[in-house]
């Protein structure tokens, strides 16, 4: 079954690595000016290169089959260096968001961290296949749509947004999920094998 990553993992220099590597650099050359002169334009750079990379990277494992454990680790890295410097940045232009960007940053440097290297419990490729193990923790959290709407919903309330409470409220309600969604993940036992991993996965949230 698909998803499963029973037998060695796949080699550490791939095309999509290589993709995380290159975004991640060019995030980092373009967020440390953004935060140093408050640039927009810097800012706006290190967002769209972390994104699109970001997006590049997976849609290159998932088309040439080059998924691995230890590629999907490095990948959630990448995203909470990036994020940590693209929030330092947004903070430099957006002040009065301080404290919602400060939420988001505890919730996905730790909350979504830990849950998102949990699929490491089991012989997983990535976490885009934890639906094998609980789809409800799967379809809140790594859906398309959850995806969207996690990272969308905040960039369009700090960045358009007349007050901080809105995003404020917003991280909060994501606080909540994420910590409801570890709490379930640590309930889950270690299934070895897919047959037994299915018959679990339904469980609700």
């Amino acid at each position: 079954m698909h998803g499963w990553a029973f037998g060695p993992d796949g080699p550490v220099c791939n095309v999509p690595n290589a993709i995380t590597a290159i975004r991640l650099i060019g995030c980092v050359a373009l967020a440390i000016p953004a935060i140093l002169t408050g640039s927009a334009m810097f800012t706006l750079a290190s967002i769209a290169t972390y994104w699109i990379g970001d997006i590049l990277d997976g849609e290159a494992a998932r088309r040439l089959r080059q998924e691995t454990r230890r590629g999907a680790v490095f990948d959630i890295v990448a995203d909470r260096t990036s994020s940590t410097l693209v929030i330092a940045a947004l903070v430099q232009l957006r002040p009065t968001m301080a404290v919602p960007l400060a939420l988001f940053l505890i919730q996905f440097d730790i909350l979504d961290c830990a849950l998102s290297l949990s699929f490491l419990r089991w012989p997983l490729l990535s976490i885009n296949y934890f639906h094998l193990v609980h789809r409800g923790v799967y379809r809140w959290n790594w859906s398309r749509p959850a995806k969207a709407a996690n990272t969308a919903g905040l960039v369009l309330l700090v960045a358009f947004g007349p007050t901080p409470v809105y995003a404020t409220v917003f991280v909060l309600a994501v606080i909540a999920l994420k910590a409801v969604s570890v709490w379930t993940v640590w309930r889950i036992p270690r299934w070895s094998d897919p047959e037994s991993a299915e018959r679990n996965a339904g469980r609700p949230i």
